[in-house]
């Protein structure tokens, strides 16, 4: 029952974070789309990590290429879905207001996405068939 309990939260938490996204995008006062682009860093922020943990099976080692290959990407990704709205609102695309809502979503999610994978991502043995 605490698999169900958690994974009803993180979809709360989902849920707030897209709120926050639309709201810097659909309010009257705002009236730009140009942060949707970052629902592309959403989908591509866990993949590397995802990939790297189905590669590598040996978690006995204190360092692993691939595993910090796949962190560092992930960082990357991060920052970029940090720093594209920042960037949107220094070239005047969109207003600082939306700006602040879209750092707002962005925080959400990527909590989110950390806590779907501390919570679903040490134990193997959780199946959706449960």
């Amino acid at each position: 029952m605490a698999g169900i309990k958690a994974l009803v939260s993180l979809s709360f938490g989902g849920a707030i974070g897209l709120m926050f996204l639309m709201l810097g995008c659909a309010l009257p006062v705002y009236d730009k789309y140009w942060p949707l682009f970052l629902l592309f860093f959403y989908i591509l922020a866990p993949i590397p990590y995802c990939i790297s943990r189905r590669i590598v099976d040996d978690t006995d080692s204190a360092s692993n290429a691939c595993k910090e290959l796949a962190l560092f990407l992930t960082t990357g990704i991060v920052v970029s879905a940090f720093g594209l709205p920042i960037i949107f609102a220094r070239a005047d695309a969109i207003a600082w207001g939306a700006c602040a809502l879209v750092l707002t979503g962005n925080v959400v999610i990527f909590a989110t996405i950390l806590g779907f994978f501390l919570v679903f991502g040490t134990n193997d043995d959780f199946s959706w068939q449960q």
